[in-house]
Order: structure tokens, then sequence, then C-alpha cells
């Protein structure tokens, strides 16, 4: 038979209702699975309301099924006298295990005690069948441990209805359903006993009390009797399916935002979506600050046109259906009109001092105690923005910006945005919405007339701010974003406020990640050890290990990658082959990866992956200098012959496509290696006695190992 569980609460927490749901679900299936009262592939369905939290979990037992046990005692030195008589001892272990009877009963002494072998010693055990657990007792031991493992957000703690007793949990319980079939399983839980009642929606209800008929009726009696859709699933697949209809009457598109939908159906038992408006001058305010407030304070969704633009029209999600709803749409509209209000209002004061009017007002704002003021942070991303500027025009691959932006330009671009991209924290609007940094200041640069790339750029000096998150979108945008990062990083460092386990205050792991997407998406031509180099001397005294610093980063820098490239599919064997030469270029990681993977399917990989770690360990013995000088005339075998002229075949054309950063074609070229290098382990022996023979032997080996191993160390992939 099926087994329903129902615990009847009040409103619980709508961000943590989701969890909580799939946690009362999954703990007490797992544990009556444990207990042997449900199968193991028995399907679980949670049921999660703001009014409570719910599991069906089909086949369960009424009672488990018998278990066979076999209990060691002690050994039998110890447990029986000369004369096989049980000792006081093993009398005493008998009473504390509930068998002190099987002493006085000669038959069933002998049918389950008996003597084995445990270790060297002879040792009594005791053998029999146990029944199985009943559902009673073992769905009371699973719903304790329920309870107390829920991932509750805060505990509160209040009064039963005999005034002096205090139970502590998420909300106040007000209801226990527990329903075998038909039949009712007792149970007691925070003050209560179970039943078949629950109650349905405080003002849709058919009758305020549903009397649940047996555990597969739940789920339809709560929505027809009690107008409650009690599974999370369904009723946030309903409101989709409603929010999309009501955006599709208008020819609109509502915003997507899980987490606002998560938390809007953990807010209502029967959702009615309806549709709203506000007035369209507040179209004027920037539509982030409007969208941020009807999704934060008011749980609306606002609607979209076809260009993504924001329109006057909003969808609220209601926990009532009401045959007028007019009133409803009225007073949603009403409420948030001061919200839109204050926006505008924030907006319109905002714009009135211009960005650099805000800079002296940065050095009132603490960064962090031990890295001084805003405004210090902005002087040290400005000179770290200058030094990128100066590496990119010096890079040896050429980076072309705009027709009309040199680099002199671009420099100029660079060092306003940066000094002016922290003064929108100053501003109302980013004091009222934190999450608006940034944004709101392209908007008020773009306002005072400042040139668009640094408008943009301002904007954008925060991305990518997660995972998946556009990048800049412009030359000067992406200076300063790499700069604002490794300001951050470097100072964090510097200081010894590195990552811990699961710990990372400063979100120090996004801002890596940040700077090797720009480094590698956009292709830049700048080495990373060179960027912290340029970033470390902006601190002057403030970072007191300038060395230690740069190498926990550069150290942080390259687990950050490796684990960023194993997510997106590459092989282990293929980051650690490419990533062990500590390639300084990140543009280049993807180019180099493909390339391996491409060696990697050769016929001839697996030969010259393995010749190329012999090899290595080879050289790794050699003591003192390796030789590199290779003398013709020493080259006495014909294997030896034959792979030196392989190389010199190979090598340049190797060379040529390694230059030119067709990194697979390099690779592919060493296949024709193979043959030669085989023939060279078969027939030559690298530590001849004569000295000269084996320094040259060791010379030719040091250059095939040179010239394998440029775009990666092939020999990870033995």
């Amino acid at each position: 038979m099926n087994l329903l569980v129902e615990l009847f609460v009040e409103e619980l927490p709508p961000k943590a209702l989701k969890k909580l749901g799939e946690s009362f679900a999954t703990v007490l299936a797992d544990s009556l699975k444990a207990q042997g009262l449900a199968p193991a592939d028995a399907a679980v369905t949670s049921f999660a309301s703001p009014r409570r939290l719910g599991v069906h979990i089909e086949g369960v037992y009424a009672q488990a099924a018998q278990q066979p046990r076999r209990i060691k005692l002690m050994p039998t030195a110890v447990g029986l006298d000369k004369d096989g008589k049980p000792t006081p001892a093993l009398e005493k272990k008998l009473v504390a295990l509930g068998l002190d009877h099987i002493a006085t009963l000669p038959s069933v002494w002998e049918e389950r005690v008996s003597i084995a072998k445990d270790g060297n010693n002879d040792t009594l055990f005791y053998t029999d069948v146990a029944s199985g657990v009943m559902l009673v007792f073992g769905l009371q031991k699973a719903l304790d441990e329920t309870l107390a493992k829920l991932p509750i957000p805060k505990v509160m703690t209040y009064q039963l209805a005999d005034g002096w007793s205090d139970v502590k949990f998420v909300r106040p319980a007000h209801g226990l359903v527990a329903l075998h079939g038909r039949e009712v399983v007792a149970l007691q839980a925070l003050g209560l006993t179970s039943g078949r009642t629950t109650t349905g929606h405080r003002f849709e209800a058919e009758q305020a009390v549903v009397s649940i008929d047996s555990a597969d009726t739940y789920a339809t009696q709560l929505r027809e009797q009690g107008a409650v859709i009690a599974s999370f699933a369904e009723r946030r697949a309903e409101i989709a399916r409603q929010l999309k209809g009501a955006a599709d009457a208008l020819s609109l598109t509502p915003i997507e935002d899980d987490a606002l939908l998560d938390e809007v159906t953990a807010l209502v038992e029967r959702p009615n979506v309806l549709t709203c408006a506000f007035e369209a001058e507040f179209l004027a305010v920037p539509q982030e600050c409007l969208i941020l407030t009807m999704k934060a304070n008011q749980k609306y969704f606002p609607l979209l046109d076809a260009q993504g633009k924001l329109t006057r029209h909003f969808l609220v999600v209601s926990n009532i259906a009401p045959s007028d709803a007019s009133a409803v749409v009225q007073g949603n509209e009403r409420v948030v009109r001061p919200r839109l209000a204050d926006a505008k209002f924030f907006f319109d004061q905002d714009r009135k001092k211009t960005l650099a009017d805000r800079l002296p007002g940065l050095a009132k704002v603490v960064y962090h105690g031990k890295l001084g003021s805003q405004g210090e942070r902005a002087e040290r991303v400005r000179a770290i923005a200058h030094a990128i500027v100066n590496q990119l025009s010096m890079a040896t691959l050429p980076y072309t910006v705009e027709a009309d932006d040199e680099f002199k330009v671009l420099d100029s671009k660079v060092q306003q945005a940066a000094q002016l991209a922290k003064c929108d924290l100053l501003t109302d609007m980013v004091g009222e919405f934190p999450e608006l940094q940034g944004i709101m200041g392209g908007y008020y640069a773009r306002h005072e007339g400042l040139r668009d790339g640094v408008a943009i750029a301002i904007e954008d000096h925060y991305k990518p701010r997660f995972a998946g998150d556009a990048l800049p979108r412009n030359h000067t945008g992406t200076v300063v974003a790499l700069a604002d990062k490794l300001e951050t990083l470097v100072g964090l460092f510097g200081i010894g406020q590195l990552p811990t386990g699961d710990k990372d205050p400063f979100a120090l792991r996004r801002h890596a990640l940040g700077v090797i997407r720009i480094l590698v998406e956009k292709n830049l031509p700048l080495e990373l050890p060179a960027l912290v180099d340029a970033a470390v001397p902006a601190f002057g005294e403030l970072v007191e290990a300038p060395q230690a610093t740069r190498q926990a980063l550069l150290t942080f820098f390259a687990d950050r990658l490796a684990v960023g490239l194993r997510d997106q599919g590459y092989s282990a064997q293929e980051v650690d082959a490419v990533l062990a030469l500590s390639p300084t270029r990140l543009g280049d990681v993807p180019r180099r990866l493909e390339a391996v993977r491409a060696f990697a399917a050769l016929p001839e990989a697996a030969s010259l992956a393995a010749a190329n770690k012999r090899v290595g360990n080879i050289l790794k013995k050699v003591e003192g200098e390796l030789p590199t000088a290779i003398a013709p005339a020493l080259l006495t075998e014909a294997a030896e012959q034959a792979l030196a002229k392989a190389i010199d075949d190979v090598q340049p054309a190797a060379d040529l496509l390694f230059e030119q950063r067709d990194y697979t074609g390099s690779l592919k070229s060493l296949a024709a290696l193979k043959t030669p290098v085989d023939a060279f382990f078969d027939d030559v022996m690298v530590n001849a006695e004569d000295p000269a023979l084996r320094a040259n032997r060791l010379a030719l080996l040091g250059r095939l190992h040179a010239a394998m191993n440029r775009v990666a160390d092939l020999s990870r992939l033995a």
C-alpha cells in the first residue's frame, strides 16, 4: 500500500520552501527504505505549499521482512567456565542485549549460540532471525529523523496549546496526517497526534477541513475540496503556464527569473495570474531600476516587448481568484506606484550631480580596513589599467582597436572610466539597490555626455558578474574590468584574505574566473604573470610580501583554470598536458587543448606519448648540466642517425606551425617521429660506457624532448 505523510504549519519562509519540501520527502523516504519498509526503487512524490510539507511513497510495507542477525558476544575463554557454563561476564552481556533468558533454556542455547573463529580466538556468537520493524515504529523514527534534518534557515520557539510546553521548529505546526492506504498510522511529532484531516486554502476552499480518504486521494482532494495545489512542481508549472498565457494575450514576454518563479510558487496555494499596468511616465526611469523594484519588493513579473524593452504592463500572481478581480488589480497598481515614484525620485536627484562631483566622496567610503578607501582603490585601478594598456601596445601579437582609437586615446578613456567607475556607489539609486552598481554609473555617464565608450566601460567593468554572464563590450571596458578584478585579487591576497574551503566572502574565485574568461574568450595578447606583476606595485607597502603574493595568486589562477576547463568537458589528461607547461598567454589554451585532443586521436599518439615519458625520465636522471651539442660524427648507430635526420626534417615545419599558432598542425607533424623513435629505443643504448657517446645521445634526446613538448607535455597522455 502507499503512504502519505503531511505536516500542516503556518506560512513557511518562501525562499526556503523548495529545499524544505525536497528534504522532507527525501529523508523520510530514505529512512523507510533503510529500515526495509519500502522498496529501494519506490516512487516518491514531494508536496510543499506555503502551509504544508508532505510526501507520498508507493509500495510501503506494514512490516519489514525478517532479517537474520549474528551478534558477537565475547571470546570463549572469557564467556565460559571450565564446565562450559556461562560466566558472570557473559551473563552480564546477555542481560545488556536482552537475551538473558537463553542461558536458562538449554535447547535455545544449543540452537542459537555457536563457537567460531574470530581472528586467532574461539568466540561465542548468537544467531537468530529478527522480526522486521512495524511501520508504526519505523515511520515514527523516520519522521523524527526527517524533522531533525530539515534545512531550517532560522528556528523559532513557540508554546503548545497547554501553555507550558515549548517546541522549536521553523514555524508553528498545527496538524499531522499519516495514512497507509486508508488507515491512519499513529504518530506523534511537535506536540501533535496524527490523523486524517488537514486544512485547505484560507479563502477559496469548499470546506475548511478536508478529511483525506486515503494516501492516493490526498492531492486530488486538496485540489478539489481544499483549493490547494499541493505539489510545488505542479504549482510552478501552472504559474508558468498562466504567465505565458497572460503575456501572449498582449503580445509581450514575461521576464525570465527562475528564483522569482520559485519564490512566488512558495507564496501561493492556488495561483491566479492577473494583468496590471503602471503610468507610462515611469518608463523614463532606467528599466533595470523598475524591473528590480517590481521583482524584489513586489514579486511582480514585468513584461517586455519584442525588442526586450520594458512596457508599462506587469503580471501579478494572486493567491485568490474572485469573480471580479478588478479590486485586486487596482490594489496592486496602487501599491507599486510609490515604489516606482521612489525610483524616479532617486534617478532625478542623482542626475543633479556629475560622477566627477562625487569623486571626493569616495575617500570617505571604506573599502577594507587594511586597503584603504574606495578613493584609494579607484587610483589603484587606474594605475593597473594604465599598465595593461602599455602591455597591449607592446604585445608581440597585434591588438586591433577601433580605427580612430589609438592607444593614447584608449588610455585616456581607460583612465577616465577607471576613475569614475565607483562613483555611482554614492548615488541614492545604488544605495537603495546595490545590485545596480555599474549599471547606474553607465546611465549617469551617458546623461553627462561622456564618451560612449567610457559610459559602456563604467557599466561593464563588473562583468562577468557570474558564470555565463556577458563580457565587457568594448576595449575600454575590457581593460577596466581586468584592472578592477586584478586589484581585488592582488589586494586581498596581499593581506592574507584567501578563500578557504567553501568560504569565499570576497568572491575571489569568481573574480579569478572573470579574469580567465576575459583573457581566453577575447584572446588577448597578454601574459598572466605580467598582469599580476603590473598590479602588485599599485599597492606600495600595503602588500608586505609581493613575491609570495604573486606566487600564491598565480597558483590560484592555475587551479581555477584547471577546474574551469574540466567543467567544459576536457579530460584531466588533456588539461594536465597543457597546463604542465604553465602557459602564460591564456588565450592560447583552448587552441592547445584542441591540438592535444586531435593528437591523441592519431594512431601514433600512444607510442609517442609513452616514448616522451621515457625520454623525460631519462633526462631527469642526468647529473649536472644536460648536454646540448650534437656531434654528427658520434652518431654511430643507424637508428640514432635516422632519429637525428627525422628531427631535422620534422622540427622546422613543426616550429613554423607553432609560431603561427597552428598547434594542431604542429603536433600532428610529430607523428612522423614514431618509427625512428621506436627504432632508437630498440637498437640504441643511451647510457653507453663511452662518455662522449652517452653525452651525444642525451643531447639528441634533449632535442627530441624539446621538439615534442612545445604545445603540451605529451607524457601526460601516456
